[in-house]
């Protein structure tokens, strides 16, 4: 019986698609899980594969077409089949029908046919969809359920913990109810904006015809008042990630079932096809089989020598045998390399290198340390003078924006810091406002969530100047790619000591150097040269500290000069 395939909605703003390829021509048998079409939004090409089996009787629009969202895509059935009813049905209708509009009459069916019809799952008090997290999030990663399904779930309870690309956030339930559905197991992802679970109570609600709106943009006539039973609850439920590596026996007559796409993603990831565990008809692996794809507990068996010693793939000793460990590519590694990647290729980088005296600075801390009730560090000294350099050169605290350039009147000053996954920078908000003390206690606390991966949105966005510190590392200078969407960012690198003339004689100073990475389109040379001029000479500790002048010796007013 054929089956109508309306243009889906691939992303939270999308209203319209461009056929970017058909993979499947009109005649074509397709099979679950093949590749049919790409699909071009507003974000992104996606590939768009097929729900069922059947022959491609009819294809809305040729490639570089237009479609709305919700307009005919293609028809699925057998050949030879009578569609002529389906593609004249579609195009009476508009584009997009509202689920809340009841049809003024009803009559009756004449064809056979199975009918179909948009739903928009948004809309529907039961459906929880992936929320996005943070600014730069695309999909989420279930790090934990705190509900089963047929838990009963009440308003502010904690529902899952999500891994996004910058954090692990825990998701409050915004009504009460029974989890129906949950989307996803522990360990896999889902897009933003697509089903992470349905809550509602039990009976009525339609969990059935949500999931299959949810993964085809459709749902069959026949189960719209259908209500589900609860052993069909449960079978919508997906199954746990089966971590067991072994090679599956998925094939028939010595060929692997598997779909061209799903063959493809597992070569280029380079997982081997035999392990991953098919969830199409008949054990066919899908897509989907390939994306949810879990390693066991042991990534890669241990190598045997003929001593008949165990040792790791990675080592080098009793074995000549070239070996590899792949490891997945974590949600915050993943937006890391895109994120910069955008920055490094799209923003004109130009860099700015200067040379600090410490001297000072070295002994303000210290007396700092002594009289105060926080502990300071060279980093927070640096996000003080940075925040007050940037009050005299605005032109740094900017953003390009492509048709104009944004000047910021507050300063946020972001300390990137490394966490096993990648790099994530708090940031210090209306730095230049605060004290050291208020700077010192604020940095730490954020650095503490930071690591433990509970920082919250507000807490790592809005920066507008950054700071990259390595000099803990023994580093002595390098070059930092400038995060988005600031205008600029200062590498720092360590302070040591050199020998320097010292009137008739030699002695020994303190240094750090610093290099500023600068967006040439919206900041020139000139204006970043001033603004390190400055950051060289601020008096931080006389501007807003904690310790007035009777508490630091005034010979290290400015803790950046070197002394007399």
């Amino acid at each position: 019986m054929a089956e109508v395939i309306l243009m889906p909605r691939l992303s939270d703003t999308m209203t319209e698609g461009v056929i970017a390829a058909w993979h499947k021509k009109v005649g074509d048998a397709v099979k679950k899980g093949d590749l049919l079409a790409e699909v071009e939004t507003d974000k992104a090409t996606m590939e768009l594969e097929s729900y069922k089996d059947g022959t491609l009787l009819h294809i809305g629009i040729d490639k570089g077409g237009k479609l709305q969202v919700n307009d005919l895509l293609a028809i699925i059935g057998t050949p030879g089949e009578d569609i002529s009813s389906l593609i004249s049905g579609r195009s009476q209708q508009p584009a997009v029908d509202s689920p809340k509009k009841k049809p003024e009459s009803k009559e009756p069916v004449k064809s056979n046919k199975q009918q179909t019809t948009a739903i928009d799952i948004s809309k529907m008090e039961e459906v929880v969809l992936m929320p996005r997290l943070s600014d730069t999030m695309t999909e989420g990663v279930i790090a934990a359920w705190h509900k089963n399904v047929g838990d009963a779930v009440k308003k502010g309870e904690i529902l899952a913990e999500i891994e996004t690309d910058k954090a692990t956030m825990e998701l409050e339930s915004y009504k009460n109810g029974t989890l129906l559905y949950a989307g996803a197991q522990k360990g896999e992802k889902i897009q933003v904006n697509d089903l992470l679970c349905i809550i509602g109570e039990k009976g009525k609600v339609n969990v059935e015809a949500i999931v299959a709106v949810a993964k085809s943009g459709v749902v069959p006539s026949s189960t719209e008042n259908k209500q589900p039973s609860p052993s069909e609850i449960q079978k919508t439920v997906s199954q746990p990630a089966i971590s067991n590596q072994q090679p599956v026996e998925q094939s028939t007559n010595g060929r692997l079932k598997a779909s061209p796409l799903a063959k493809k993603l597992a070569k280029e990831k380079g997982i081997d096809i035999k392990t991953v565990h098919g969830s199409g008809d008949s054990g066919r692996i899908i897509k989907s089989d390939v994306d949810n794809y879990k390693p066991g507990s042991v990534a890669t068996p241990l190598s045997k020598v003929s001593g008949g010693i165990d040792i790791l793939p990675w080592s080098k000793s009793n074995t000549d045998e070239e070996a590899f460990t792949d490891a997945p590519n974590s949600q915050m590694r993943k937006t890391i390399a895109r994120r910069l990647g955008e920055s490094m290729f799209a923003a004109p980088h130009f860099y700015l290198t200067m040379e600090i005296n410490m001297d000072n600075a070295i002994s303000a801390r210290m007396q700092m340390n002594e009289f105060g009730p926080v502990k300071i560090s060279f980093q927070d000294m640096l996000i003080k003078a940075c925040a007050l350099s940037l009050r005299k050169h605005p032109a740094v605290n900017s953003s390009w924006m492509g048709d104009f350039i944004r000047t910021y009147n507050h300063i946020h000053i972001g300390s990137a810091v490394a966490v096993p996954e990648g790099l994530i920078v708090p940031v210090i908000k209306f730095a230049d406002q605060k004290t050291f003390a208020q700077i010192a206690t604020e940095a730490k606390e954020l650095y503490g969530k930071a690591k433990d991966k509970k920082l919250q949105p507000h807490e790592f966005t809005g920066n507008t100047f950054t700071i990259s510190n390595l000099g803990m590392m023994d580093i002595e200078d390098f070059t930092a790619i400038i995060n988005p969407p600031d205008s600029c960012i200062l590498a720092v690198g360590k302070i040591k000591e050199i020998v320097v003339k010292k009137n008739e004689s030699f002695g020994v100073t303190n240094v750090m150097k610093v290099t500023m990475s600068c967006d040439h389109r919206s900041v020139d040379g000139a204006v970043g040269a001033a603004f390190l001029q400055t950051l060289k000479n601020i008096d931080t500790v006389n501007h807003h500290s904690q310790w007035g002048r009777e508490a630091i010796p005034a010979k290290v007013y400015n803790p950046w000069k070197q002394a007399n």
